[in-house]
């Protein structure tokens, strides 16, 4: 799901990725240690802070020597999917998955049994992807969401509602589109890369179904599509703004009346317009749809390869199941994020009033993650196709006919078992 800013990038990465990963691991090499010695690999966030944040934590734990390594660069995803398949990986690791690939490859450790007690304390949208066949495979850290944002003053100026439903927003962005400002903006391509699945859930679809087949293969599908086009063809939607839509500086210059952006965005638009401004899920559409909000989180594994099962499995019950104090702080402190246990993100001083509480309630009712089998070549099919949809008017209906073709194909594929 661009739930999220990061991508799901496709394990089995070249060997040579491996350059520079160094040779000391944390393992405990030696049999004389008192005590186990345990690597733990994270991606490289941008907020300040959470370096620092992520070894203070390792340094709190009396267990086990913990060793950070601080993973520079675009491809953390690809590197540590090709560090699994050696021994000279990681112990622990945050990811952006499980993939069914490496679970199914027997490349982490079942983790059922450390959230056990607290399992239906997670939001259950971001916790569903790391389940398969009944078990946790990844324990979720923290939740990364997007949402609509939208400026009350000019709402207000030109007698428009917050819109609830598809038809509202394609309205409502057409009525705010003036000679300085655009009614919307979804991003510089018109939507296709910032929104992906998120028309589908908020027609009552899906990805992929529950029991694992094509859930997007009805007509509803292509009307809400249908209306991203009408967006564009209207000239409602800001295009070619100096930043993209992860960014909300064209929102906070005025440059549009509402954008999609992330929750991430929320302290910069605060600090910059006070208390003009409130967010929204992305609005149903027809009669048998739902507002959807995408949402996705980063998870902490454990490699099977790694020398010291007990030891892995006691540090992350520790840090991602007992510390609760550390999984607040690192939620909120240096970026900001929803903690992925609804009882934490209820007590957060910080997401209790305004946007940031109503997003937090967006989150918890109408959220929606990238299943599992949602795989890279379905994906992709599907972006393509959103993308002639929106900027070169190409029919939904074709379009999206042959992208169930190529998901049938992929689910054909990853429902056979190895």
């Amino acid at each position: 799901m661009p739930i999220n800013r990061r991508g799901l990038l496709t394990a089995g990465a070249s060997m040579a990725l491996l350059a520079g990963c160094g040779s000391n691991t944390g393992r405990n090499e030696g049999s004389s240690a008192r005590i186990p010695h345990l690597s733990h690999w994270y991606h490289q966030y941008g907020e300040p802070g959470t370096e620092k944040a992520v070894h203070r934590y390792a340094e709190a734990y009396r267990k086990a020597d913990v060793r950070v390594q601080w993973r520079p660069g675009g491809n953390y995803d690809q590197q540590t999917a090709a560090a699994l398949l050696t021994a000279s990986g990681p112990d622990v690791f945050e990811v952006n998955g499980p993939t069914l690939d490496q679970i199914r490859g027997g490349q982490v450790l079942d983790l059922t049994d450390l959230i056990k007690d607290v399992q239906g304390d997670f939001n259950q949208a971001v916790l569903a992807p790391k389940i398969h066949e009944g078990r946790v495979w990844g324990i979720p850290q923290v939740i990364d969401t997007q949402l609509l944002y939208y400026r009350k003053s000019l709402l207000d100026a030109a007698g428009v509602r917050p819109p609830a439903t598809l038809d509202e927003l394609v309205d409502a962005a057409r009525r705010l589109t003036g000679k300085k400002t655009k009614g919307l903006f979804l991003g510089n391509d018109g939507g296709g890369g910032a929104l992906a699945g998120t028309p589908l859930y908020a027609a009552g679809l899906s990805l992929i179904t529950p029991d694992g087949k094509v859930g997007f293969d009805d007509p509803a599908a292509a009307r809400a599509l249908a209306k991203l086009r009408q967006l564009y063809t209207d000239k409602s939607l800001l295009l070619g703004a100096p930043s993209d839509w992860a960014d909300p500086a064209a929102f906070i210059q005025g440059l549009t009346a509402m954008q999609w952006s992330g929750l991430w965005a929320l302290p910069q638009i605060k600090k910059a317009l006070g208390d003009d401004f409130g967010v929204l899920p992305f609005p149903a559409d027809g009669p048998g749809g739902r507002p959807a909000v995408p949402v996705g989180a980063y998870a902490a594994a454990i490699s099977s390869r790694s020398g010291n099962h007990t030891a892995a499995r006691d540090y992350v019950r520790w840090l991602w199941v007992e510390r609760t104090d550390f999984q607040t702080d690192f939620a909120l402190s240096y970026g900001f994020h929803i903690p992925a246990r609804t009882s934490l993100a209820a007590k957060a001083d910080k997401l209790k009033d305004g946007p940031a509480a109503d997003a937090v309630r967006f989150t918890s009712q109408h959220g929606y993650a990238q299943p599992l089998l949602w795989t890279d070549a379905g994906r992709l099919a599907y972006q393509d196709a959103l993308s002639r949809i929106i900027k070169d008017g190409a029919d939904p209906e074709s379009q999206l006919k042959a992208v169930v073709r190529r998901t049938r194909a992929e689910l054909d594929r990853v429902g056979k078992k190895p």
